[in-house]
């Protein structure tokens, strides 16, 4: 399963938001190691590689089809599952996702290989040097963005559930506030609330939703868990 340059992952489309387009650099208001833990957890449950089990008020992932999906980011974290010696919350599966080694960068690799951004280097304080992604291809930013915008600021009736996920994911991690008017974006809060809660999607995907969503709300919730640890 090898994407086009159209057909990205919900990861690759959190990224891709997630970087300037002219400077190649992560946009500071992005939390976006939880974002694209999250994103890849969301790929996982779309595809049917995975699904949760409920337990009491606990929520654990169970692999499903450990076959290979042709990614090389969620063939690892595919494995990662089916190796594991005990179960895990989606919370703590979204934290393993995200920290894995050079994700931002292994991830960035895989869109300039298909030409949508450039890596180059630049120098910070005239001493360190770091690999910056600036954007190649505007138009799949744009198609990404035209998605966002048609399911946040119109009156559409049903929305796509990959949109769905990715409108969730953007607002919890930062990614609608880096993209759009801040103010735009509070008058239509409502709307966003109501896209959260899988309203504006068909009944035949309302379980897999349901599911990907689960994994939005805990990669949101992690940093706040940290952030309270690590201030108390």
């Amino acid at each position: 399963m090898k994407a086009s340059k159209t057909d990205l992952l919900l990861y690759e489309e959190c990224l891709l938001l997630a970087l300037k387009d002219e400077e190649g650099t992560q946009d500071s208001f992005v939390n976006l190691g939880f974002g694209l833990g999250g994103a890849i957890l969301a790929d996982l449950l779309l595809l049917g590689k995975v699904e949760v089990e409920k337990e009491k008020r606990q929520s654990f992932l169970k692999l499903v089809d450990p076959s290979e999906t042709g990614d090389p980011i969620l063939d690892e974290c595919t494995l990662k599952i089916h190796n594991a010696k005990r179960r895990a919350s989606l919370g703590t599966w979204v934290q393993r996702f995200g920290a894995l080694r050079n994700l931002k960068h292994r991830a960035a690799e895989q869109l300039v290989g298909r030409g949508i951004l450039k890596a180059d280097e630049d120098t910070v304080l005239l001493i360190f040097k770091r690999k910056i992604y600036p954007e190649l291809d505007g138009r799949v930013e744009k198609e990404i963005l035209g998605r966002l915008r048609k399911a946040i600021f119109t009156r559409t009736a049903e929305i796509d559930p990959r949109t769905v996920v990715l409108v969730s994911l953007a607002d919890k991690t930062g990614l609608l506030r880096a993209n759009f008017d801040k103010k735009k974006l509070k008058e239509q809060k409502k709307r966003i609330e109501q896209i959260g809660k899988g309203e504006l999607i068909g009944a035949a995907t309302q379980e897999a939703i349901n599911a990907a969503m689960a994994a939005v709300m805990a990669a949101s919730i992690i940093p706040v868990i940290v952030a309270t640890t690590v201030t108390s």
